[in-house]
């Protein structure tokens, strides 16, 4: 269950501030003029993020070659998500901390049930504009390739 906000495409991306490790701030228009692939994951430590999000960070050259920045979202703490990276070897794009919740209700991702976000991936355009919106039911998990194949039709 989800919060009742939903985001979809054509709609302005909402900008948001979180930290991410080192409890470095990291804002969504820090990026305006390049594309933004905005992973929402439910927690750390858990065994679909620990497959999926270290793919995407194996894949981060071919993104960048996209000028594209993948940036992971969840409702962890940046102190669990420096220790999960490590552990799993995510270090070449940021893993933000929505502790307040916000974004992901903004997003439209918030799961109560949990009190934490639902698994999603938005592809916004240099401009901040939501241009492709993919939600995951249980056991599904975002796919990389598909992910860059939607990221080449925004350009």
């Amino acid at each position: 269950m989800t919060d009742t906000k939903e985001l979809k495409v054509g709609d302005q991306a909402p900008d948001f501030t979180l930290k991410s490790i080192g409890l470095k701030e990291v804002s969504l228009h820090d990026y305006r003029g390049k594309n933004v692939v905005v992973l929402f994951y439910p927690l750390d430590w858990t065994p679909g993020c620990s497959k999926c999000m270290p793919a995407f960070d194996k894949r981060v050259s071919d993104f960048e070659k996209a000028n594209t920045q993948v940036l992971g979202i969840s409702t962890d703490s940046p102190f669990s998500h420096e220790n999960w990276a490590k552990s799993v070897g995510i270090s070449n794009y940021p893993l933000l901390s929505d502790t307040q919740r916000s974004v992901a209700k903004d997003y439209g991702v918030y799961w109560p049930d949990w009190n934490a976000n639902n698994r999603a991936t938005f592809i916004l355009d240099k401009t901040g504009k939501v241009r492709f919106v993919e939600r995951y039911g249980k056991g599904e998990l975002p796919d990389p390739d598909k992910i860059l194949a939607e990221v080449a039709k925004v350009g």
